[in-house]
C-alpha cells in the first residue's frame, strides 16, 4: 500500500502510568524537543490528535489577528 505524501503512521506503546513515547522519527520530523509542551486535542468519534504546543498557539493567534483586522475593515 502506498502511503500519501506527507502522511506517516507511528505506533507508541502506553504504559502502567499512561504515558507514551513519541518515537524518534515523529519529534525529528515535527520538531518536539525534551521539554516542549505538546497538546492534546481530543474527538469521542475520531480520536486524540498530538500537536506541538507553540505552533498550535502561534496558529490560534495568527486566525485572531485576522479576524480582528477584518472586524476593523467594516
Amino acid at each position: 500500500m502506498d502511503t500519501p505524501q506527507g502522511k506517516y503512521l507511528w505506533t507508541a506503546k502506553v504504559g502502567e502510568k499512561g504515558q507514551i513515547v513519541i518515537p524518534k522519527e515523529a519529534r525529528t520530523l515535527f520538531k518536539i524537543n525534551p521539554g516542549d509542551t505538546v497538546l492534546l486535542l481530543g474527538d469521542v468519534d475520531r480520536g486524540i490528535a498530538l500537536v506541538n504546543y507553540e505552533g498550535y498557539m502561534k496558529f490560534a493567534e495568527e486566525i485572531l489577528a485576522a479576524g480582528r483586522e477584518a472586524g476593523n475593515d467594516a
